[in-house]
């Protein structure tokens, strides 16, 4: 029998690769420990049937909700017996491949009241919330408004008489709408309104802690009206029961607003926070954990389409008598390689923003609201520019596999499905724009002020205003001066430093996509400096060393030079970049060469870059994204398990396709005489 020429091809190109996956794997997820508690998790989902997968592309979106809290259990019941802890738990509900109602009770609720609420609704329900034994969602967006939370409509006026909150919907508008698990999983939930003090002054947002079900029967308390929304577009999240709510003069106790830093006295009198924004901060938390997702599911998009390209033979044949393998062409690497590199730099960045949430926690825990300003810049900024990333990579990792990538078994069509929401929850991303944008010019006019001294890590780049030669043209030739990082870094700082200089010039007119380019710009260069530094790591022989960090540093520049090349638009319209010499054309043409050199150089090592994700065939549940290659044989074993070719004639026949038949042939008989 012949070799199968897709399991040749994938042998062949991990032979040729230069790198140890498993040292990549410490390196991505953060530690030899850390990967080894995901590979030991995966293992045991993956053996368990609770979390098969091969049913699910025929399930109803009511079976899909009822798997997913079967999961949920399963999840909680292996828990006991293997005795996780619970960072192993939200561990393993990040490794099941779709969203599950649970998730918001991991996501929001719980670090939300644990952040935000006050010793007494901590002691009273803390137990609870930790252990399940209530499952809580995050009430914030409304029919009406979703990320100016300043206009939120829900209110929750304060009762001195009773020492209560009474909650209430005044309009349909001020419905909560799109919440998960509020359909109808949750029991309890943290809800945003704007609180009412007695003399009905209204102080704007605050979080409130309501029960919504019963916990005898689960049905919805007295004055609360809720449901789920219904299905999603291109079938996503369908497990979620993304739901709505109501309040018709709903009343909780004076303790169930969340009181850690602002609160109301018995006798009504407000206690203001130490930072007005301090209420937003479960969405900050969210926003932190959304860079390591985009990461992760771009990882997984660029892993089944390089495989899937790396077996895939198109193109004239060679002297070998074979066709080209796709990854090959230029029109093929050119589109996957930067999806690659991305991937790679999410996870890291992910990382470290999560870092720096905590730290910001622990601060504000001690009455430190410092860096709260610098969080949210930052988390406004990644998060928009992830999401964008992220569903932009996997469409175009999806297109990449050609006619194939349309089918439900590539598995790339799914996971972009489902990731598609990420560019409006937690914030509209281009809302969250015009948020960069505001502290851009903040920092920008404070520069005359105070100089550098007062710039943080997300305004560096301002410090080029000032310098002699900041904004002065690149001479960009080809060849090593595109390899070296500092040269993208400074190109991408100089970029950001002229936009901002620019909006602030034009402040009161500027143009009408002004800030989503301010925005990008700015984002850029605060990723840039933090892939240098990633770089200059890499150099004094850290996590990894020797070939790894070879091919690592070339991930990333490559990663710098596409972020530069996607932002020429702006950098040549203000003049940062010039030839060479004088008639030396375009500009940026050494930058597109040395963009084609080092992705050439990396195609040998795409396999062993792709496998140092570490994902298993059951992670990407794809037919043609399979570890061993074996592509098309995967791809037909798959339609087997399609319902319609269970029989031979179609139940549809003697209804409609055999009259329609008879019909046209009646028809084609008349015509003929």
């Amino acid at each position: 029998m012949a070799p199968n020429q897709n399991i040749v091809d994938m042998a062949q190109a991990r032979q040729r690769s230069s790198v140890n996956p498993g040292k990549l794997h410490a390196f991505l997820w953060g530690g030899e420990n850390e990967w080894q508690a995901r590979k030991r998790i995966v293992s045991i989902l993956a053996s368990d049937p609770a979390f098969d997968k091969s049913r699910r592309p025929y399930l109803s979106r009511t079976e899909l909700y009822q798997r997913g809290l079967a999961m949920a259990k399963r999840v909680f019941e292996l828990k006991d017996q293997y005795g996780w802890s619970s960072g192993e738990v939200l561990l393993a509900f990040r490794l099941i491949d779709e969203p599950l109602p649970m998730l918001l009770h991991n996501a929001a609720f719980e670090p939300v009241i644990e952040s935000q609420g006050g010793p007494a609704l901590k002691e009273k329900v803390g137990q609870l919330v930790a252990h399940r034994g209530i499952i809580g969602c995050y009430l914030q967006t409304e029919l009406g408004h979703g990320t100016n939370v300043a206009s939120l409509e829900t209110t929750a006026t304060y009762l001195p008489d009773t020492r209560e909150f009474e909650l209430h919907s005044p309009t349909l508008t001020s419905s909560k709408w799109w919440v998960g698990a509020l359909g109808k999983t949750a029991t309890h939930g943290v809800v945003q309104a704007r609180l009412i003090l007695p003399s009905g002054q209204d102080v704007g947002p605050h979080l409130f802690f309501v029960q919504l079900r019963s916990l005898d029967d689960h049905r919805l308390l007295p004055g609360i009206t809720a449901g789920d929304i219904g299905p999603k577009a291109l079938a996503g999240y369908a497990a979620v029961d993304n739901g709505y709510a109501r309040f018709d003069h709903v009343r909780i106790p004076r303790e169930n607003m969340l009181s850690a830093f602002a609160s109301v006295t018995p006798d009504g009198q407000y206690v203001h926070p130490p930072h007005a924004k301090l209420s937003y901060g479960g969405m900050l938390y969210i926003r932190s954990t959304m860079v390591t997702a985009a990461g992760s599911a771009i990882a997984k998009a660029a892993t089944i389409s390089i495989r899937y390209a790396t077996v895939r033979r198109q193109g004239v044949k060679g002297a070998d008598g074979l066709e080209r393998q796709v990854i090959t062409y230029p029109s093929v690497y050119y589109r996957l390689l930067p999806p690659l590199a991305h991937a790679y730099v999410l996870l890291l960045l992910g990382r470290n923003l999560a870092a720096a949430f905590a730290d910001m926690s622990a601060r504000l825990a001690a009455g430190d609201t410092s860096a709260l300003a610098e969080i949210h810049a930052t988390t406004s900024g990644l998060k928009a520019r992830a999401t964008a990333l992220a569903i932009a990579d996997a469409e175009t990792a999806r297109r990449s596999m050609g006619g194939h990538g349309f089918s439900e078994f590539a598995g790339v069509g799914r996971l972009y499905a489902d990731y598609l929401p990420a560019a409006t929850f937690e914030g509209d991303n281009f809302v969250l724009d015009q948020q960069v944008v505001r502290a851009a010019l903040k920092a920008h006019d404070a520069l005359a002020a105070r100089g550098v001294a007062g710039l943080t890590p997300s305004s560096a780049y301002l410090r080029l205003l000032i310098a002699p030669d900041g904004l002065v043209p690149l001479r960009a030739g080809a060849g090593e001066h595109w390899r070296e990082p500092r040269t993208a870094v400074l190109l991408l700082e100089r970029r950001a430093a002229a936009l901002v200089r620019e909006r602030a010039a034009h402040r009161d007119g500027p143009d009408a996509s002004a800030d989503q380019r301010v925005a990008r710009a700015v984002t850029d260069a605060f990723v840039a400096v933090q892939v240098r530094e990633i770089v200059e790591a890499l150099a004094g022989g850290g996590t990894v060393g020797g070939r790894e960090a070879e091919q690592l540093r070339k991930v990333y520049v490559l990663h710098l030079l596409t972020t530069v090349e996607s932002g020429l638009e702006d950098i040549l319209s203000f003049g940062l970049l010039s030839a060479a010499g004088a008639g030396q054309g375009d500009p940026s043409r050494g930058l597109r060469l040395a963009i084609k050199e080092l992705s050439e150089s990396l195609l040998p090592e795409v396999i062993g870059l792709t496998d140092g994700f570490g994902f298993t065939d059951w992670e990407l549940d794809s037919a043609l994204g399979r570890y061993d290659g074996n592509a098309y044989e995967a791809l037909w074993e798959k339609t087997k398990t399609e319902p319609l070719n269970k029989t031979e004639v179609t139940a549809g026949y003697e209804e409609h396709i055999k009259p329609l038949l008879q019909r046209g042939q009646r028809q084609a008989s008349r015509s003929k005489l």
